[in-house]
């Protein structure tokens, strides 16, 4: 066929004062090129991740060959060989902090979101992970750390168990990091992400890692924190690297300024609870605002904002280097100059040198996508119960008289110095104004600082006395009932409130328990009063109907040039439109089956998985439902007991239903969450060999191909298996019980009693070499939707057994 060439349109903005040229060019030896757009648009050809591989709304080009995020040694002068299309272009801060870690780049090459590189990260994390680390480093033949100065350790999450197995675990720990000259910090010592700010690992400008869900928290300081997972732990371990495909990065934009009474913690359960439908799913976040705004954020707030971000489906919340974080630091080294407690990490050189090499967004960088929020619109919020995208106004909350069990003042979120000392506020008010100044008797109060030095400044301050003397319970500095581990835990129809950053249902204890988010004032004013409510601080400044929230920048001309920036890329979206109904028109219906590009399929890799769908009805499952906190430090827990456990916090009912050899389909955002390995090697030990979704979290994508589990997205089965089964269960389990006529099936169809977990009587089959699944449905009705081609290295890693095993045969 020759080539045809679509001129779709030039279109002629006034504002502007331009024309856009949009064209298209399609044959079978260039199928689908990526729209010009002239003048004022570039679009550049990006590397697709394995999420965009195996999506069904993926065109595959003829001939072409994208590698997948899923090589550790996908090494940057692979992206860096082709023609430097990137130079000259404008960059955000995102861009410009990875810029200075990668490896290998070509000569002016500068990155840009959708490029994979090869980084070196300035430090790597990690906790009571570290020996499954280890294990994992050793495994592959490794004896030699690459350069300790850029691993630390710290133990912070069971650090109330003191079991034998624990301490030996601790004991194990620590002797490698001696052995090898690793920065390590024992149990006791502190959180690691708030040993990692306030030892100084985690600077403004750098980029630094940990196998934690909450690295982002780094963003706080200006560090661009991003968190991994255990195998990639292992791989810096021992080459010093690892490897990253740069999200896209949405901007957001404060204005105003942050009111009397309303929290840091208050901005991010607004932002988490107001823009709450994915908006910056698997984003890079940068927050700006003005020099006025921003100062009515301190740097305590910034790191609850940014540790949270993760909670917003974010890789990464960053702040700017400015002013606030300049004096914060200079008075972090001036305190510990008087203590003698000098740290080579923080110092006035280091500070100055910082103030000189100020990294800034270059003017008319790219931004996926701008958010903002007037903070001075915003009022104090309750996140939940067990959701983050549930944000009430604390006045409505209130009103509901929402009686508590338990409160937890807890978390590298929310237990700083500076949290200590507004939750003891509360108490020295009540005690001012002649009231009881204790704790409720129906109430527990469990309180935790960050770390052991958050505490000695609390009790320096006298606040640590006030909590305890009001009836609080102290928990060693650490995760603790955070992450539903040790004392305290929430039992089953018991109501919780915490400072910390997660009220998934089952992670703080008893999936029939209620859990609540909020600032510290709010936490410790409910568990002075027995009942969710605030301490009476906030004053609104003037009468506020509503949150301010919206897309743009907040500020109205700037908005309105965004608008038609939209505009134009709508007329291109609809260019494109056509153009793909015409390249399916004159290419898909003359296409005969023996030009059928197929899938080279590596040996070990299947060319069919198939089985039938097992369909769990839920969007943004999350790994701690998948697998369970309080099991996830267990490291001599069986596969079996894995097996049994999986699914169990989100459906109890799943392991009965569930069997060998199932399709686990699922709704959007599957596996978001913690970095936790053990969700995907939880449903690998049930047995399970693919997963299909409608969207997989960032983290999960990633540990599923470093853990040999295949997963696909696929959309439209998602949204014609809730067509399908919309109907009451009854009515659907009794109409296909009844009707048997074309069924090829003789399995009944199983639903849980919560409807939770469906056996559906659907089959599956994944034509790897075809790209291509085909669903069979229950009366025999067939069909079939394509995916993203599996790419020769993905596949590499999965027929190996895991990234694990494929470094090990590569070393």
């Amino acid at each position: 066929m020759s080539n045809l060439q679509f001129s779709i349109a030039r279109y002629h903005s006034s504002t502007r004062n331009g024309l856009i040229m949009i064209s298209r060019k399609v044959g079978p030896k260039c199928l689908l090129q990526s729209s010009v757009r002239n003048l004022f648009f570039c679009h550049l050809d990006r590397p697709q991740s394995f999420r965009t591989l195996t999506n069904s709304s993926l065109h595959k080009a003829s001939g072409s060959f994208q590698v997948s995020d899923a090589s550790p040694n996908f090494h940057a002068h692979l992206l860096s060989s082709t023609k430097d299309v990137h130079r000259g272009i404008p960059q955000n801060l995102t861009e410009k902090i990875v810029q200075k870690y990668s490896l290998g780049l070509a000569k002016g090459k500068k990155v840009i979101s959708g490029d994979y590189v090869t980084l070196s990260p300035q430090h790597c994390m990690t906790h009571d992970n570290s020996w499954p680390v280890a294990l994992k480093f050793m495994s592959i033949g490794a004896t030699k750390i690459h350069n300790p100065k850029q691993i630390v350790m710290a133990l912070d999450h069971d650090v109330q168990n003191k079991s034998d197995a624990n301490l030996k675990k601790y004991k194990q720990i620590e002797d490698f990091a001696r052995q090898h000259g690793i920065d390590f910090y024992p149990a006791g010592f502190g959180i690691g992400h708030q040993i990692m700010v306030e030892e100084g690992y985690a600077w403004p400008g750098n980029m630094t890692v940990a196998s934690d869900s909450h690295s982002n928290m780094y963003g706080g300081v200006g560090c661009l924190g991003t968190a991994i997972v255990r195998t990639d732990a292992a791989s810096i371990w021992a080459t010093g690297r690892t490897w990253w495909q740069i999200p896209p990065v949405a901007r957001v934009v404060f204005t105003g300024e942050l009111p009397r009474g309303v929290t840091g913690k208050d901005i991010i359960i607004a932002l988490c609870g107001l823009f709450n439908q994915d908006e910056v799913l698997n984003h890079a976040i940068e927050f700006t605002g003005s020099k006025t705004t921003m100062q009515s954020i301190p740097i305590d707030h910034r790191l609850t904002i940014a540790n949270m971000t993760t909670e917003w489906g974010a890789l990464t919340g960053l702040f700017p280097v400015d002013s606030v974080l300049e004096f914060w630091l200079k008075s972090k080294v001036t305190a510990a100059a008087v203590l003698n407690q000098q740290n080579h990490r923080l110092s006035h050189v280091r500070i100055d040198e910082l103030a000189k090499k100020k990294l800034l967004a270059d003017p008319g960088a790219t931004y996926a996508k701008t958010l903002y929020l007037d903070l001075s619109t915003l009022y104090p919020f309750v996140s939940g119960p067990n959701s983050v995208k549930i944000a009430t106004p604390l006045r409505e909350i209130e009103a509901k008289n929402i009686e508590i069990d338990k409160a937890y003042l807890i978390s590298c979120t929310n237990s700083r110095a500076s949290d200590l000392a507004a939750a003891a506020k509360v108490f020295k008010d009540a005690f001012d104004a002649g009231e009881p100044a204790e704790i409720s008797s129906r109430v527990k109060f469990y309180v935790a600082a960050a770390s052991k030095s958050e505490q000695k400044v609390a009790e320096e301050a006298g606040d640590w006395q006030i909590l305890l003397k009001a009836g609080a319970i102290s928990l060693p500095a650490g995760c603790g009932p955070c992450i539903g581990l040790g004392t305290g835990l929430l039992e089953p129809g018991e109501v919780g409130i915490s400072s910390s950053n997660r009220n998934f249902k089952g992670r703080m204890g008893s999936p029939d328990a209620k859990a609540y988010l909020a600032s510290p004032e709010v936490v410790a004013a409910s568990a002075l009063r027995g009942k969710i409510c605030g301490p009476g601080w906030y004053k609104e400044p003037h009468k506020v109907g509503k949150v301010v929230i919206g897309e743009g920048s907040g500020n109205t001309e700037e908005d309105k040039a965004i608008s038609i920036e939209e505009a134009l890329d709508k007329l291109v979206s609809e260019a494109d439109s056509i153009v793909s109904s015409a390249e399916s028109e004159l290419l898909g219906t003359k296409r005969v089956e023996g030009d059928e590009t197929l899938t080279e399929i590596l040996p070990g890799f299947p060319e069919k998985v198939e089985g039938e769908i097992i369909f769990c009805d839920a969007d943004n499952i999350n790994t701690d439902g998948i697998y369970p906190g309080k099991y996830t430090y267990l490291d001599n827990i069986s596969s079996e007991k894995m097996a049994q456990v999986c699914m169990e916090n989100y459906d109890t009912e799943f392991g009965s239903i569930a069997r060998e050899g199932d399709i686990l389909v699922s709704g959007f955002n599957f596996g978001c969450g913690s970095s936790r390995e053990q969700a995907a090697t939880a449903i690998l030990a049930k047995k399970i060999p693919l997963v299909v979704c409608g969207s997989f979290g960032s983290i999960f994508a990633r540990n599923s191909i470093n853990n040999a589990l295949m997963g696909v997205e696929c959309p439209r089965l998602v949204q014609r298996l809730r067509e399908h089964f919309s109907s009451s269960d009854n009515q659907v389990l009794s109409q296909e019980a009844g009707n048997s006529k074309s069924s090829t099936f003789s399995q009944p169809i199983i639903s849980s009693k919560n409807g939770l977990t469906r056996r559906t009587g659907w089959r599956l089959a994944w034509d790897v070499r075809r790209s291509k699944l085909i669903i069979t449905e229950t009366e025999g009705k067939t069909w079939s939707q394509k995916v993203g081609e599996l790419p020769p290295n993905v596949q590499e890693i999965i027929a190996r057994g895991g990234l694990e095993k494929w470094v090990k045969s590569e070393l």
